[in-house]
């Protein structure tokens, strides 16, 4: 399937949950330090060779660094903003209906989001501001801000199974596990050495969770006792900027890096990497595993190219 161009440098890719040739992708210019950000919808073709297409591009007067769909309205999209503004955008309606709604209260850049699988109609929001904020689709403020970390908050991510559980991860080295009914965090991990820069749950077992760092490791870790990593993933010669559990198999995992590969991993054995694909020329910083198809990859970077593939082929194959 041929590579999508787009005119500014990948953040983030997103499979949609309801279609399965649906694809958004954040990205900014000038590798998000200063300019102009973009959210594009693309359509993945059915047959292998054709290309992919836009159907809706979004413009922001800051960069995109990441972007989560609905899990209850197939059309709507939300994003964040460098600016610290959240946007929600309905891809059903006409681009000059859109943003549908702009949240300003982070007072920083605005890192990851992420929306809730089994409450759906909550996300989460995650800030250089060093907070999490939690949201609902029909509320202009939020609900409640988490305040504990003491540096940025690069990521938060929902537990699979526990509506009220997520996790955070951050430059302050640690992942923090919060319940959203109790007034602080409930789990403090000093999980890496540097700066933890991703944390994602495993889909099949809700006490078992990864983290990526700039020690250009991945660590998976079991909440019931994390004194000690479950195991060490070594394998990127630089930061890891994300990693994410397979919707499809338990002990999968797929991570990116600044060293321009994305890796399939399985962490229960012995020889835990069993994908490299150096398919990118620049840093390697979103990737995605569709939840629909199983196998289906995808991964952006900033050489400002989209590419979706099945495991197993060759990401640049036409």
């Amino acid at each position: 399937m041929p590579a999508f161009k787009i005119p500014f440098n990948g953040y983030s890719v997103k499979f949609s949950p309801f279609y399965e040739n649906r694809l958004a992708v954040a990205t900014a210019q000038n590798f998000g330090i200063l300019g102009n950000g973009r959210v594009h919808v693309l359509s993945i073709p059915p047959s292998p060779g054709a290309p992919i297409v836009e159907t809706a591009a979004y413009d922001t007067a800051d960069a995109v660094y990441d972007l989560a769909w609905s899990e209850s309205h197939d059309s709507l999209l939300v994003a964040a903003i460098a600016d610290g503004s959240v946007k929600v955008y309905d891809t059903s309606l006409p681009p000059a209906s859109n943003p549908l709604r702009s949240l300003q209260e982070h007072t920083r850049e605005v890192h990851a989001v992420d929306y809730n699988p089994s409450r759906r109609d909550s996300f989460l929001t995650a800030s250089w501001d060093d907070s999490i904020k939690l949201w609902t689709v029909d509320r202009p403020i939020s609900v409640r801000t988490f305040k504990e970390h003491a540096y940025c908050v690069y990521a938060a991510a929902w537990n699979p199974r526990h509506a009220d559980v997520f996790a955070s991860a951050s430059g302050d080295c640690t992942v923090r596990v919060w319940d959203v009914r109790e007034p602080g965090s409930t789990m403090i991990i000093p999980a890496h050495d540097f700066e933890v820069l991703y944390t994602d749950w495993n889909k099949y077992d809700d006490c078992i969770l990864a983290t990526a760092s700039v020690d250009k490791s991945i660590r998976v870790w079991d909440v019931r006792s994390f004194r000690v990593p479950v195991t060490v993933l070594n394998g990127h010669n630089y930061a890891v900027r994300k990693v994410k559990f397979s919707p499809h198999r338990g002990s999968l995992m797929i991570s990116c890096s600044y060293d321009m590969t994305v890796c399939l991993w399985d962490y229960m054995v012995e020889d835990a990497l069993v994908g490299r694909y150096d398919h990118h020329t620049e840093f390697a910083v979103g990737v995605d595993m569709s939840v629909l198809v199983e196998g289906l990859l995808a991964s952006t970077g900033w050489d400002e190219l989209v590419y979706v593939w099945q495991h197993g082929t060759d990401p640049r194959a036409p």
